[in-house]
């Protein structure tokens, strides 16, 4: 008879090793799935890890790793503020949405002048549309108790409907004969977010991605303010005890977790996507709450999560393409390695053991 029985103390063993068996044994399950689908399982699975790296084209894709890494390690640097602190913000997806819609409209406004002061002007347009659309999860929650977790989550599919009225009409490029979506930032530079080194994938946007994860490492183990965000997340009673406002460390973590998304948006939008679409969000708020738990809600932790995340997204678009596998199939792929993580984070804190039936 399997039972489990509690440690006096987290392993931290499989607290460090959990994220990477999950990955080994994500690529199994995975490996199942595709076969399932009449796939060749080895192949997909090199497909997706390998020829990223390491494959013909490989000289193309590395430089995609930076390009869509940045904003998931932007978005998860964020949220794993909150989910330490026991703040669940899963809106990151609409702040994301929100940041990129008024980041492009503040340049959109600016059209045709060139000023060097433009894209900052962005930036911090960017910023404060992904904190305004945080804090009303955060303003409900500590005013009328509601939960974050609903109120943020709804509110992603209020911002979808934002975006798409704003491609249709507000934002909606008056040259375009009538199809939806803005004008192209990547034809006016001074709200372009171009690579810093051509043809590396580093823009700003990654820059401002390595800036956070120094700056949440420092935050989280040199501050007063990290360490309030980790007890109040391991220990809420002797938080209060200990002075803790509650209330404020929500809207904080929420302000920030909302700030970062929005900025991932911009640089998004302002950059590899270069306009404002109706299909211009593809899941990287939701994507990032993965990367967050695989990183154990570590900043350099998440910094390898987001580029892991990026490979199998890079990896899937090549299996789609040369294999013809399903879009859905590596959705379910990336999810798989949220599942088999809080799954086996069971181990961190349990023994498995093995009685004999009818013992005590």
């Amino acid at each position: 008879m399997i039972q489990l029985e509690r440690r006096p103390q987290p392993s931290r063993f499989w607290s460090f090793f959990t994220p990477v068996v999950a990955v080994i044994v994500t690529m199994i399950a995975g490996g199942l799935l595709f076969a399932a689908l009449g796939k060749n399982p080895i192949e997909a699975i090199r497909t997706i890890f390998y020829d990223p790296l390491f494959g013909e084209f490989s000289f193309y894709y590395r430089p995609q790793l930076l390009v869509k890494g940045g904003p998931l390690i932007l978005i998860a640097i964020g949220l794993s503020l909150g989910f330490r602190a026991g703040i669940w913000n899963i809106g990151a997806e609409g702040q994301y949405i929100l940041g990129a819609i008024c980041g492009a409209a503040v340049g959109l406004a600016f059209y045709p002048t060139e000023s060097v002061f433009i894209f900052p002007l962005m930036i911090i347009a960017g910023l404060l549309g992904g904190m305004a659309w945080a804090m009303i999860p955060a303003l409900l929650k500590v005013k009328f108790g509601t939960n974050e977790i609903l109120v943020s989550l709804m509110l992603v599919y209020v911002a979808e409907q934002l975006l798409a009225s704003m491609s249709l009409g507000l934002l909606r490029n008056p040259e375009g004969h009538g199809f939806p979506g803005s004008r192209n930032f990547q034809s006016y530079e001074s709200g372009h977010n171009a690579e810093l080194i051509a043809g590396t994938g580093l823009h700003w946007g990654l820059a401002a991605a390595f800036i956070a994860v120094i700056l949440a490492y420092v935050l989280l183990n040199k501050h007063i303010l990290g360490f309030n965000i980790r007890l109040t997340g391991e220990a809420p009673r002797a938080a209060r005890f200990g002075g803790v406002n509650p209330t404020r460390l929500i809207v904080l973590c929420m302000g920030i977790s909302g700030a970062l998304a929005g900025m991932a948006g911009l640089f998004e939008v302002s950059g590899p996507s270069g306009q404002i679409s109706i299909d211009f969000n593809v899941g990287y708020g939701f994507t990032a709450i993965i990367v967050a738990f695989l990183g154990r809600l570590h900043p350099i932790g998440i910094l390898l999560a987001g580029l892991l995340m990026a490979l199998t997204y890079i990896g899937g678009e090549i299996a789609q393409a040369n294999l013809g596998l399903p879009a859905a199939a590596i959705q379910v792929f990336q999810g798989m390695l949220l599942f088999f993580l809080l799954a086996l984070d069971l181990l961190s804190n349990f023994r498995i053991r093995f009685a004999a039936k009818g013992a005590v």
